[in-house]
């Protein structure tokens, strides 16, 4: 049996997906899920969030076990077998698979061997690469007995975001209200429905039963936006004429299907519209911590404890509908 994999994905950055990732992998710990969080960005920002410099210092270049993803599947460039990950254990329910910096130059074998898995011979290495991520996130779900994995990707449309939603059973988009999401959305969805079409030809092709692959499903959940805050430079008048559009433009561009009359305050693709906690974000990455577990005593007090109050609502809400749909 295999564990459920959700994905947070934009090629567009700066909306928020991997502050999302952080927040809800602890959000989901604490409603009792054991979870997984895998960095599979090779900025390796989530392990930032997680990890101290030092820590990842130590990681990447000292630590002689396999602690990273990248050192999982480094050794299939040299023709040898993935290598089991040692988890970093963040919480009672809460395990790290940290990122790698050197992920990216894992990028140029995963895209030479994409045409080759087509080919009539020798498809065992190829696919083997091509599904490496899958192999190792679920390795590691089946070492702490995991309820879900969550996994994050850098803001591209390139061959390790491929791998990376090859082994996705679920995707969550994140957005922000700007005319760039948008247009990053209508070249997202297509994108994701290629590389699943291209994958069951794949896996149409695979002589082994035995070896298990990935299903490579990539069904949408819907898409999580952030509120804007009022700025002069940008005005609410600018904020809405995006953010409307933003229910018309993904039932299009990934469901395929005709726009409806929704704005996502009442969408029911809308999976969350989440605050900007502006200065508690400060506050919460300098503690280590998710901003819903500031305390007085990291300086939430006032109108900061409220706000604390609130984001754990807000995203216990959204872990919950999240936990529904899948």
């Amino acid at each position: 049996m295999t564990i459920p994999a959700l994905t947070f994905f934009n090629n567009r950055g700066g909306v928020g997906k991997t502050s999302l990732v952080y927040h809800l992998s602890w959000m989901f710990s604490d409603l009792g899920k054991r979870v997984i969080t895998v960095d599979l960005d090779p900025q390796a920002n989530l392990s930032a969030a997680f990890l101290t410099e030092g820590e990842l210092d130590s990681l990447w270049n000292e630590s002689k076990e396999i602690g990273t993803i990248f050192q999982a599947v480094a050794p299939l460039q040299d023709i040898s077998d993935i290598a089991e990950p040692v988890l970093k254990r963040m919480g009672s329910d809460l395990y790290l698979l940290p990122g790698d910096v050197a992920l990216s130059s894992f990028e140029e074998t995963l895209s030479e061997v994409w045409s080759a898995s087509m080919g009539d011979n020798n498809l065992y290495m190829p696919l083997r690469i091509l599904s490496s991520f899958w192999q190792v996130i679920q390795i590691a779900g089946r070492s702490v007995e995991a309820d879900l994995i969550l996994v994050d990707v850098g803001p591209n449309l390139g061959a390790i975001n491929r791998s990376a939603l090859i082994a996705t059973n679920y995707v969550v988009i994140p957005l922000g209200a700007d005319l760039f999401s948008l247009q990053g959305l209508k070249n997202l969805g297509p994108t994701l429905r290629n590389w699943r079409s291209a994958w069951q030809k794949r896996l149409k092709n695979w002589p082994d039963p035995t070896f298990e692959l990935p299903r490579g499903e990539m069904c949408p959940l819907g898409y999580v936006t952030q509120q804007h805050g009022v700025r002069l430079s940008r005005p609410v008048m600018a904020y809405d004429r995006w953010i409307n559009r933003i229910p018309g433009v993904y039932r299009q561009a990934v469901l395929q299907k005709q726009p409806e009359e929704f704005k996502p305050q009442n969408d029911p693709l809308c999976l969350a519209t989440l605050k900007h906690y502006r200065s508690l974000a400060s506050m919460a990455q300098e503690k280590r911590k998710p901003i819903f577990a500031l305390t007085p005593a990291d300086g939430a007090i006032g109108s900061h404890a409220n706000a604390v109050r609130e984001a754990y609502d807000d995203f216990k809400r959204l872990a919950i509908r999240i936990l529904d749909l899948i």
